[in-house]
C-alpha cells in the first residue's frame, strides 16, 4: 500500500474528514489533498506529521530487485 492509500484509509478508519486530519496534524488541507492524491513530491517533514497520528513514519525500505517481481 502507498503512502497516499494507507493516509486516506487510516483517516477514514478512525473518521476523520481532510480537514479535521489537517488541523490534528498541524499542516494545511491542501497538503492532505495532495497527499491522498499520491502528489509526487511533498516535504518529508510533513508527511511524518500526519503519519505520526497513526503511529507510523517515512523510513528507508529495501526495494525489491527485479527478479523479485
Amino acid at each position: 500500500m502507498d503512502i497516499a492509500a494507507f493516509v486516506k484509509t487510516n483517516r477514514k478508519r478512525v473518521k476523520l474528514t481532510q480537514p479535521e486530519l489537517a488541523e490534528k496534524a498541524g499542516v494545511g488541507l491542501r497538503f492532505i489533498r495532495e497527499l491522498e492524491q499520491g502528489k509526487a513530491t511533498l516535504r518529508l517533514d510533513k508527511v511524518n506529521l500526519v503519519l505520526q497520528l497513526f503511529g507510523y513514519e517515512v523510513g528507508a525500505v529495501p526495494r525489491p530487485t527485479s527478479d523479485e517481481s
